[in-house]
């Protein structure tokens, strides 16, 4: 056997300290004598003792300050009603029995029908509707009631 016949080891043992004074790290273990790094964890967000950054920036004010947390409605195009029977009522159930909404994410975010694609029968709308979509939908003869 011949040391450059060995496989290399590339990962590194991770140190331990504190075993006593014959190991080179016993006693403060690296840590250096004193001082706040030395006695407890310090956060990742701690500057020095200086007013920290998230504190220094003004607070969101006014208008649109939590359109995160705003619920948007599920979109729909005219063009998916067109799998719905003549004549039949565009609701919350008829959408889910239809299966082009989730029951889960319609009751949750509520449905929006807009004005994309050309719709080809007449149907009875009870949803909220873009301008567009409505026209489309009037123009076959259908009606929205919301």
């Amino acid at each position: 056997m011949k040391l450059s016949s060995l496989t290399k080891i590339t990962a590194v043992e991770k140190r331990r300290l504190g075993q006593g004074p014959g190991s080179g790290r016993g006693k403060t273990g690296g840590r250096g004598t004193k001082g706040q790094k030395a006695k407890r964890t310090i956060p990742l967000d701690f500057e020095g003792g200086a007013l920290p950054l998230i504190k220094r920036l003004p607070f969101m004010r006014g208008k649109g300050k939590n359109k995160l947390f705003k619920k948007k409605p599920i979109i729909i195009n005219v063009k998916a009603l067109n799998l719905l029977k003549k004549d039949s009522i565009v609701d919350l159930k008829t959408l889910v029995a239809n299966r082009i909404v989730l029951e889960e994410e319609g009751k949750m975010y509520g449905v929006k029908i807009l004005g994309d694609g050309e719709l080809s029968i007449p149907l009875t709308v009870k949803l909220p509707v873009s301008k567009g979509a409505r026209k489309k939908i009037e123009k076959i003869g259908g009606k929205v009631e919301v």
